[in-house]
């Protein structure tokens, strides 16, 4: 498992500033789809200078267990960083989503 956990730290880390990826799309650049859930346990477990913010779920959500204020820890930080956000309250991931290394 800390191979696995490792692995997503690293993508995690290439995440561009002012850029959001999916937990889903962590799982498919680590080569199973499957795997989200254990993306978000690994991210729960992270270094706290891994850029675990710009980790959004499949809709856009944030994350109720981020730190220390939950959502509203994350949208700040995400919004530091210009990321744009839908009127629902959801990342705009039609505008700043990161697919991977392609880009």
């Amino acid at each position: 498992m800390d191979n696995v956990f490792q692995r997503v730290y690293e993508i995690t880390a290439r995440i561009p500033y002012g850029r959001v990826t999916t937990y889903g799309q962590i799982a498919r650049l680590l080569g199973n789809p499957r795997l989200s859930r254990i993306v978000g346990c690994a991210l729960n477990r992270a270094p706290a200078d891994l850029p675990c913010h710009r980790v959004v779920n499949r809709l856009g959500g944030l994350s109720d267990a981020f730190s220390p204020l939950g959502k509203e820890s994350q949208r700040l930080l995400l919004e530091m960083e210009g990321v744009p956000f839908r009127l629902d309250g959801g990342v705009d991931l039609t505008a700043c989503m990161w697919y991977g290394e392609e880009e």
